[in-house]
């Protein structure tokens, strides 16, 4: 694949991640946690695709193909990056008010 598609693959992917964590956040705040963890499930799975152009680049470095080290590539690591942290901080916010939510409803939970 071309390496500008890699990394076009790449920023596609991370964003997606990124805004299905924002949205998990936004439904655990509206006490709709199973759509929430769907979100979170979501966003791990565009990350997953993300993670399998990132080793493509990195296998063919192994191999021997040079690149340019470009804008486009750093921006492109910079979102896989922030859209993991997002990610994994996006799970700490669901399971947090998971925990409001049973204790402020008596123990009801949607999921």
């Amino acid at each position: 694949m071309e390496f500008e598609m890699i990394i076009m693959n790449l920023l596609n992917y991370s964003g997606e991640a990124r805004s299905s964590s924002m949205e998990a956040i936004q439904y655990a705040k509206d006490g709709e946690l199973l759509k929430a963890r769907q979100s979170i499930e979501e966003a791990e799975q565009k990350i997953s695709l993300a993670h399998k152009f990132q080793t493509s680049l990195i296998h063919s470095e192994a191999q021997g193909d040079k690149f340019n080290i470009s804008l486009l590539l750093i921006h492109a690591q910079d979102h896989l990056m922030n859209a993991i942290t997002i990610k994994d901080m996006a799970a700490e916010f669901v399971e947090l008010y998971s925990k409001m939510n049973k204790i402020t409803c008596g123990g009801y939970l949607d999921a």
